[in-house]
């Protein structure tokens, strides 16, 4: 979910969140190196051996140590990895990446981000990108419809060569309730979030198949595990690309023996984009520390992080988002307290749609009556 970035200069305060806590935390209280030395300090400070101060802080040593540890055996488990040697440093230069939905918001920043470290990058849209870097080229395509992204393909691979790496980033809302959904808005929505996933696989991982590398990332949102009002096309389609994302993780493992092709599932919350630039977003400090909207920037690094790694993830983000599948599971007071703590049922009230002209200037299509 995504919205356009505040203008108002923020305060020194406005970026301490939950966020920023859990990785202080994560650093400290809940770190393996640092936990090590509670134990150690307590004994230079004369307590015995058995002792229950060192016994107790011994433990929780352990127990944050496991915790890691588990950790980081499931993850070289789900890349089949070796134990003792890690992937060798990624050549940028050598990669082809395509980004589709690169013209604005997060995908423009993650193409010129991507063009500073010498990458060649594709961007796939029905709008040029503004940008002086010379490494990146543009195809207007829409990436809903097969037959323009089979035609483009062609174009790139005789062009530029066999993309390396495919960004699936493309997405649309209309921000209607249900009963007020077109046709046309329904097939836009999977064309756009759905069905262009599938076309740039089609086109573009027989390659990678084929030369046993390479990496695609699946922009999906938190919201593909809630459906909230003035959300159901939206939440749908995202939902449609997380067992997307298994199938096609379980297919390299184990139907083309190629698990050295790494996949990437994306889960955001709401993000400083344009595509929401008439969402109001809470104001209270409450919201903001516990509910924290994300900077583009902060996308970017989870996925050039991802794609550095050469390592699959299922990255959530912010940290509440990691709760969002647990809501599935709970009783019904709980997710509603949820999405009440979210604002998500109320926040799209009075949205307008982002087009490529910019803001939709027709009417909002939701009356108040119907909230």
């Amino acid at each position: 979910m995504e919205s356009a970035q505040p203008s108002d200069v923020s305060g020194v305060f406005d970026s301490v969140d939950i966020d920023m806590v859990v990785k202080v935390l994560s650093q400290t209280a809940f770190s393996p190196f640092f936990t090590c030395f509670i134990p150690i300090f307590y004994i230079f400070q004369g307590e015995q051996y058995n002792s229950p101060v060192v016994f107790i802080s011994s433990i929780y040593c352990v127990a944050v140590s496991a915790f890691w540890s588990l950790k980081w055996v499931s993850r070289l488990y789900r890349n089949q990895a070796s134990i003792l040697f890690g992937p060798r440093p990624i050549d940028w230069s050598d990669q082809i990446v395509v980004i589709t939905g690169g013209s604005s918001g997060v995908g423009e920043l993650l193409a010129n981000t991507l063009a500073v470290r010498n990458v060649t990058v594709v961007v796939l849209d029905i709008k040029p990108i503004v940008t002086e870097n010379y490494n990146i080229t543009y195809y207007q395509c829409d990436v809903s419809k097969w037959e323009e992204v089979e035609a483009v393909k062609e174009k790139i691979v005789e062009e530029l060569g066999h993309p390396t790496m495919i960004i699936n980033n493309a997405g649309v809302v209309q921000g209607k309730v249900i009963l007020d959904l077109s046709p046309e808005d329904i097939n836009q929505t999977f064309g756009v979030n759905v069905l262009a996933h599938f076309w740039t696989l089609k086109a573009f991982l027989p390659n990678m198949i084929k030369n046993k590398t390479g990496h695609i990332v699946t922009v999906s949102s938190i919201l593909s595990m809630m459906g909230t009002s003035q959300m159901a096309d939206y939440s749908a389609s995202k939902a449609a690309l997380v067992p997307l994302h298994e199938a096609l993780r379980s297919e390299l493992d184990n139907r083309y023996h190629a698990p050295e092709i790494r996949t990437t599932l994306l889960l955001p919350g709401h993000i400083f984009t344009p595509m929401f630039s008439s969402v109001k977003m809470p104001e209270n400090p409450f919201y903001k520390f516990f509910v924290p909207s994300l900077q583009p920037v902060t996308i970017v690094k989870a996925i050039i992080t991802a794609l550095d790694s050469q390592h699959s993830h299922t990255i959530y983000l912010p940290f509440y988002a990691n709760f969002t599948p647990c809501l599935r599971v709970m009783p019904s007071y709980i997710q509603d307290f949820g999405k009440w703590l979210s604002g998500a049922d109320t926040l799209m009230k009075g949205f307008r749609k982002v087009t490529t002209g910019g803001l939709d200037e027709g009417k909002p299509e939701i009356a108040e009556e119907k909230d």
